[in-house]
């Protein structure tokens, strides 16, 4: 079976390394020549081809690549992919990537999914073979999807690891601005504070903490990956963005104006989240 991969970095790298012995020749095409190099020579791909080329000879294409390149490049896949290949989509948001080739022929060859895994490295070398094990991988607008590319789509999630979810895109777009995007920000804001603050009080990062270092972890991720996320999903991003800063101000309020009781129940609210966290097998609630 012929895959081809297009982006070979962290998410690309990990499914290739995933499906390896599975009878598959994996094609590695990405824009970034230095990329493919690294793929190849680590052994991650079989073989390094131009799109057009690969694209002559897949039976699964797997689009592994930023969410506006990936919105963009999709139309031009459909229109070359054979009539029995399957495209599936592994950016974080949905609703734009989906619009676009909502009226295309080809649209029923077409699986938008969200794997919900990931590591705040990225590039070749930091692709592993477990990374999506364990995790939820979204599916939106099945009924979209032929069957046939729905069961491929199915079978390359249960081969990773990964428990399916199914919703519409809108849906995923919103959940996801709060449980992943707003996570995202808030680390990248908690980073440039810090980096202010520590304009003039240089011991700071030398009294930073294992808290500080989980917590800022990933504002370490990918500017060319999260920067269009932040872009194509801003109405709900704003949105959860607006929500966080009420909050904050609330805690602000409250610590200025020495209120301790409230402030204590606050805390204790929010450590109701471990009931959520701490449940094995955590089942989420979706539209099929």
């Amino acid at each position: 079976m012929n895959i081809v991969i297009v982006g070979t970095g962290l998410i690309g790298g990990s499914v290739a390394l995933a499906i390896r012995g599975f009878n598959t020749h994996i094609i590695g095409v990405d824009s970034n020549e230095q990329n493919c190099k690294k793929a190849l020579d680590l052994g991650i791909i079989d073989e390094v081809s131009t799109l057009d080329n690969a694209l002559l000879e897949a039976h699964l294409v797997i689009l592994a690549i930023p969410v506006d390149a990936a919105r963009k490049l999709l139309p031009h896949i459909l229109d070359c992919i054979q009539e029995t290949a399957v495209v599936v989509d592994m950016g974080s948001t949905k609703v734009g990537i989906c619009n676009n080739v909502r009226s295309h022929a080809r649209r029923s060859q077409f699986v938008a999914s969200h794997p919900m895994a990931g590591t705040e490295n990225s590039g070749p070398e930091a692709a592993f073979a477990d990374l999506f094990k364990g995790k939820k991988t979204i599916i939106c607008e099945k009924e979209l999807s032929a069957d046939f590319a729905l069961h491929q789509a199915e079978l390359l999630y249960k081969i990773l690891g990964m428990t399916i979810l199914y919703m519409n895109a809108e849906e995923h777009d919103k959940h996801i601005a709060y449980v992943s995007h707003l996570t995202h920000v808030i680390a990248y804001a908690l980073s440039l504070t810090v980096q202010e603050i520590e304009k003039d009080e240089k011991t700071i990062f030398e009294m930073a903490g294992s808290g500080f270092g989980s917590t800022v972890r990933i504002a370490k991720s990918s500017t060319d990956m999260w920067t269009p996320i932040f872009k194509q999903n801003a109405k709900y991003l704003t949105a959860s963005i607006d929500k966080y800063i009420d909050i904050l101000q609330h805690f602000k309020q409250v610590i200025q104006e020495n209120k301790e009781v409230e402030l204590y129940d606050m805390i204790k609210e929010a450590n109701k989240i471990r009931n959520v966290l701490d449940k094995p097998n955590m089942q989420v609630k979706t539209k099929k």
